[in-house]
């Protein structure tokens, strides 16, 4: 197993209210004037103990999303009360209020919303679906990223990172790969963020997306060339190929049996090692082994298919060794 090596830490990106009325889908019920407040957690609050009056761990940063519970409990309260808890509610750094299956805003909401300049949104979907979307959407754009040298392509739908030493010919190889009707995610530099615990996310930096240097021609557009089908703005990482100068005294794994991963942002990957030498197609190699990581996900290994064959090999051997020494 190989421990990630200090990587380029990449400033976590800011989101705005706008972004995320834009990207969820979100109606602006009001405070349109207001868009441009920051979000700077993927945590979002559903105030429960609030409403009880109880403000001592307020999650004041957090989103504050009402559903029909929060609502129905504000409904008991009385307009002094809910006057005071919608107040303490608005804080300077709320940065928005969302209101789920389309119900109405509270009076006191409104009032104590517009006087701190808080927008509230809105929307037709339940309180768990717009807290799944607005979480997935928030982890994605404001979780940890790493910044990573090497290529990423997404093979017959196997997101693929190619690592080695610069100069070895990653970007060509992306690039006979994209030629074979693959896709390409980022050239040089990869920015990676873990999804969750067992997913890696890599996508290109802006300034490279859909680019790629090739050496002894320069800067290419991999979309003006061959067609927007051949990148992606994102992809999961399944694989790790890393490509290593080949030398006569280095030692490969030959059966494919030895398991190696590479841990990065706390995701464990698999990961291969291919000796690169004069000669070699490594894009049909790479292709190959995208292809054989998918097969071991679906449950066949190849090399269990070559220990059986040698097995069967070894007694068909043995038995007739003995016939042999039973008919002498």
């Amino acid at each position: 197993m190989v421990i990630e090596k200090e990587w380029i830490v990449v400033p976590t990106n800011s989101v705005t209210v706008q972004e995320l009325v834009e990207k969820v889908r979100l109606k602006v019920l009001q405070g349109e004037d207001y868009l441009d407040r920051p979000i700077t957690t993927s945590d979002i609050s559903r105030p429960a103990l609030e409403f009880a009056g109880y403000f001592k761990h307020y999650p004041a940063l957090r989103i504050q999303l009402l559903g029909i519970t929060e609502t129905s409990f504000a409904k008991d309260l009385t307009h002094e009360k809910m006057v005071k808890y919608m107040t303490k509610m608005c804080t300077p750094q709320t940065p928005c209020f969302v209101i789920s299956t389309n119900l109405p805003i509270p009076a006191e909401l409104k009032v104590a919303a517009k006087d701190a300049h808080i927008p509230i949104l809105g929307t037709h979907l339940t309180s768990s679906q717009i807290l799944s979307n607005m979480t997935s959407f928030l982890l994605g754009r404001l979780a940890p990223r790493k910044s990573l040298h090497g290529v990423q392509v997404d093979i017959n739908g196997v997101g693929v990172l190619i690592t080695g030493d610069s100069g070895v010919g990653k970007s060509e190889t992306a690039l006979e790969l994209v030629r074979r009707g693959h896709r390409l995610v980022a050239d040089d530099r990869v920015e990676v963020y873990a999804r969750d615990e067992q997913t890696l996310i890599g996508s290109a930096p802006a300034i490279l997306e859909h680019l790629m240097e090739i050496r002894g021609i320069g800067i290419i557009d991999v979309a003006t060339l061959y067609g927007t089908g051949a990148v992606m703005p994102n992809d999961k990482i399944d694989l790790i190929v890393h490509l290593e100068t080949w030398t006569p005294d280095a030692k490969f794994d030959r059966l494919g049996d030895r398991g190696d991963t590479q841990t990065i942002q706390g995701v464990i990957i698999p990961k291969v090692s291919i000796p690169v030498k004069i000669g070699r197609n490594l894009a049909i190699i790479i292709e190959s082994a995208a292809m054989n990581y998918r097969a071991e996900t679906m449950g066949y290994d190849a090399t269990e298919t070559f220990d059986r064959n040698l097995n069967k090999l070894i007694k068909a051997n043995s038995a007739r060794d003995t016939k042999k020494k039973e008919q002498k």
